[in-house]
């Protein structure tokens, strides 16, 4: 019965883990997950900032083709634009080129969604503004800007980029 008792014993020492051996690995894997919580949500805010300077690089390179365009004298100038387009919209739409029979240049397929509004109104300056201008005059489209009141992770608000 002796040698019986302790295979018993010998059993159920090695069966289980220590009560030790279980706060350690539970500890490790709480300091694990606060590490991984925040990296996983700057990593979506960062995706987001990636999508808004894309919106705002394409957006600003479709005016500056349209001023390039207006300025070869391909497209119809009107009085007061300076060759910018008078409203977002028209990238769009497109223009009628000089010289040329049913012939429509497109500068945009669409206008961008702002992904920290969700929507795809943006802030718009016109040449006759002031460079850090926040209300449009309505002349022309110069420049865009986000809408959003939010501080990027660089410590500029999304209005000034």
């Amino acid at each position: 019965m002796t040698v019986l008792n302790q295979m018993t014993r010998k059993r159920r020492a090695m069966a289980g883990y220590s009560m030790t051996e279980l706060l350690v690995v539970c500890t490790l894997l709480s300091i694990l997950s606060l590490t991984v919580f925040p990296v996983a949500r700057f990593t979506v805010r960062r995706q987001k900032e990636i999508e808004l300077r894309k919106a705002l690089r394409q957006m600003r390179n479709a005016i500056d083709d349209y001023k390039r365009f207006s300025d070869a004298g391909l497209l119809p100038v009107e009085l007061g634009t300076e060759g910018y387009p008078a409203e977002l919209e028209i990238l769009v739409e497109g223009v009628e080129l000089v010289g040329q029979i049913d012939k429509n240049q497109r500068f945009l397929r669409r206008i961008p969604i702002d992904p920290m509004t969700g929507e795809a109104e943006w802030g718009l300056r016109s040449y006759q503004d002031d460079f850090d201008a926040s209300s449009w005059g309505g002349e022309n489209v110069y420049d865009v800007y986000s809408l959003s009141s939010g501080i990027g992770l660089n410590d500029i608000p999304y209005s000034e980029w």
